[in-house]
């Protein structure tokens, strides 16, 4: 049986529109594939704690992820540690330590409800500590638009250049159309 985990950005939640879409088109058009999408804590101590837990439970080699934004950081470092086989990668966040640095000690609140979070130094040692180099190229799917006001393309083009890569032009960090590459996303995690 197929498991196709979401994860989703930071400061986000599975109340994201590409998170409420993806379990609505699995239910219409997979009903038979499991659909998990973990409310995940902002702070990245945490995350790792809450990922290792969920993905204890799940086979690597029926397990598949799709990760937005810090989503998309999370799925690399569970892939090379092979606890999953394949990821789509939407606008993923690449060295997420190198731009979190001017967040800390300041408060920041979750898009959809109202948790708050105050990152600290501590919390930059976790993502580097996390970052860890490619190796599985095969099991990944990039996927970006030039248009994100978030995140710089050009360093997730680069770490992940030797994977499936769709580059498409304009949009924006959200990744506008996002629902028309299901059906190939799903393809792809069935292949």
């Amino acid at each position: 049986m197929l498991n196709i985990v979401y994860i989703h950005g930071f400061l986000s939640s599975p109340s994201s529109y590409k998170a409420q879409i993806t379990g609505a088109w699995l239910t219409a058009n997979r009903p038979q594939v499991s659909f998990l999408c973990p409310e995940l804590s902002s702070y990245p101590d945490e995350t790792v704690q809450q990922l290792s837990a969920i993905f204890e439970t799940l086979r690597p080699d029926e397990t598949c992820i799709v990760g937005s934004s810090m989503g998309g950081f999370w799925a690399t470092w569970l892939i090379e540690q092979r606890r999953a086989k394949k990821a789509v990668l939407i606008n993923p966040a690449v060295g997420p330590q190198n731009f979190v640095e001017p967040l800390l000690g300041k408060p920041l609140k979750n898009y959809y409800s109202d948790a708050e979070y105050t990152l600290q130094p501590q919390h930059v040692d976790v993502l580097v500590a996390c970052d860890l180099d490619l190796r599985c190229a095969d099991a990944y799917w990039l996927m970006v638009q030039t248009g994100d006001e978030t995140l710089p393309y050009e360093l997730a083009v680069e770490k992940y250049r030797a994977c499936k890569q769709s580059v498409e032009s304009g949009g924006s960090h959200t990744f506008e159309g996002y629902e028309n590459w299901l059906p190939e996303i799903v393809e792809f995690f069935e292949t």
